[in-house]
């Protein structure tokens, strides 16, 4: 008996290993990968390294400062801001001061709170976490309802996107979420993020080119509604823009404006969807088969010149009465002024023009699209500004800015260098638990932010995550706002290029006012 015992545990000890190894060493005679053919065993362990490197490097290899293309830092700042409405931290900052970067200039004699010119008039209800014990292992918190300053705009600083419109929409908040399309984002990731802005007030959500879905009106949010070169949402049986699609659309009162998407900074190269994205909610709201596999052009097929493109848009404002602007990733100066010649010519501008930095990246893409493809956001800033005011036509624009824009200072800096409003997707979806897996162009993310798979969108609870959203939200204007203060100004609406300083890897600094001096009308 007890040598048949003996027998039973040696095959169950040995036998699966065995049987294992010899599995492993027969594949490592295949053909496909040199490494284990040569080194069968020390192959395969590569490769299971290779595969958790990125997660090993994100939570125990790189700084808190290293990461790409958010830090650590970046992270969790944002998670302290829309869990627990603070971003208090100890020690100082870990941002490294010996390399080249703008600052804000603070005035010798800031401006006290009390001083402030901003609408905190009504408070808001909302919702926080506060942590009651934390130890070694564990966390405990309670999730408590309180009240909450707005940090509104003043009447007197309020944005009017589209002055000369029948319908202009005015906006009390600077900040909003940027471009992110049903399909590539889910209902839950809408109604979370459309609910949050809403109780913020002052915000909004873009719905990328991917079309306006009944998710989006629920939410009651204001809505700017792209449209793609694919025309998705926008188009007839055919495939061609339909001027009574738009119109219906434009009569929707949460819609407040309309933005061609000429440019994005994750891909220039025009949209993709995979198939198995397309449920019959997706393909509803884009008005395409369900299940089919859609791209768009990187180019509207019927605007092939800036005066096409002015004609168009002059066309919709009119048929729509709301504001109609483009988004733009700004390559060099000389290929703007023919756009803004144009519009000189023509008398028709934009309402508006958001101009996305290449380090956008909410959308898959090529790697070297990605990488090397449009000039960063600030810089772009400075010569749309500049070209802007060399055309005379910067009065009759606002612009927007988006691109890695997820905390106060950014936001501000931005701001002072030419943006009027600021766009952000990345950091709305971290706001929504975003974890940064990098898995957004599978409709497998861990988070349930982007996927329509509706076993993965579990993972997101709208009804929890709208307070995360509005926190953020609040928290990230009331940071701009003491940045303003700190800079002497009233209100944030005063910043402009002589608030910020540029300093070199030698230590020197120059206001970027002087370093980048507003240019004069010539036109």
């Amino acid at each position: 008996m007890v040598h048949v015992l003996l027998v039973i545990v040696l095959v169950v000890v040995l036998v699966p290993p065995l049987v294992f190894f010899g599995y492993m060493y027969a594949l490592s005679k295949q053909p496909k990968h040199s490494i284990i053919r040569s080194h069968p065993f020390l192959g395969w362990v590569r490769y299971l390294l290779e595969k958790l490197g990125p997660e090993l490097r994100q939570y125990w290899f790189d700084s808190d400062t290293e990461s790409k293309p958010f830090s650590r830092d970046d992270f969790v700042g944002l998670v302290l801001a829309a869990k627990y409405r603070t971003d208090l931290i100890s020690f100082g900052g870990k941002r490294d001061f010996d390399e080249p970067g703008f600052y804000l200039s603070n005035a010798m004699f800031p401006r006290l709170t009390s001083e402030l010119r901003v609408d905190n008039n009504t408070l808001l209800k909302g919702k926080k976490y506060e942590i009651t014990d934390e130890g070694l292992f564990t966390r405990r918190e309670k999730f408590i309802d309180d009240q909450v300053k707005p940090w509104l705009l003043h009447d007197d600083d309020v944005i009017v996107v589209g002055e000369r419109r029948a319908h202009p929409w005015r906006v009390k908040g600077m900040f909003g979420a940027s471009a992110t399309s049903y399909g590539a984002v889910g209902e839950h990731y809408i109604l979370s993020t459309g609910n949050g802005a809403r109780m913020a007030g002052g915000s909004w959500i873009n719905t990328g080119e991917g079309g306006v879905a009944e998710v989006h009106l629920e939410t009651g949010v204001d809505i700017i509604s792209q449209i793609g070169p694919g025309m998705f949402g926008f188009r007839d049986d055919s495939g061609h823009f339909s001027i009574e699609e738009y119109k219906r659309k434009a009569s929707m009162p949460t819609i407040k404006a309309f933005e061609l998407k000429f440019h994005q900074g994750a891909k220039i190269r025009g949209g993709h969807l995979e198939g198995t994205k397309v449920t019959e909610k997706v393909a509803a709201a884009r008005l395409v088969p369900v299940g089919k596999t859609v791209n768009s052009p990187n180019r509207f097929e019927f605007l092939t010149n800036p005066e096409e493109a002015l004609r168009f848009i002059g066309t919709l404002q009119e048929a729509g009465g709301k504001p109609v602007g483009v988004k733009i990733v700004v390559g060099d100066p000389k290929r703007l002024e023919p756009f803004f010649q144009a519009m000189v010519d023509l008398d028709i501008c934009p309402d508006f023009i958001t101009v996305d930095g290449s380090e956008g990246g909410s959308g898959a893409t090529f790697k070297a699209m990605a990488d090397g493809m449009g000039l960063p956001l600030y810089p772009a800033l400075l010569i749309l500004d500049d070209t802007a005011r060399k055309y005379g036509v910067r009065d009759r624009i606002k612009i927007f800015a988006s691109g890695k824009l997820i905390t106060p200072d950014k936001v501000a800096i931005a701001m002072a260098m030419g943006a009027d409003l600021v766009n952000s997707a990345r950091g709305f979806m971290m706001a929504n638990g975003c974890i940064m897996a990098m898995q957004c162009h599978t409709g497998k993310c861990p988070t349930g932010i982007t996927t329509t798979d509706s076993k993965y969108q579990e993972a997101l609870a709208p009804e929890e995550k709208q307070w995360r959203v509005m926190n953020y939200i609040l928290q990230l204007r009331e940071g701009v706002f003491s940045l303003a203060a700190a800079c002497g100004l009233e209100s944030p609406r005063g910043l402009n290029r002589e608030h910020v300083v540029f300093t070199n890897e030698s230590g020197q600094s120059i206001r970027v006012v002087d370093l980048f001096p507003y240019p004069e009308a010539t036109r």
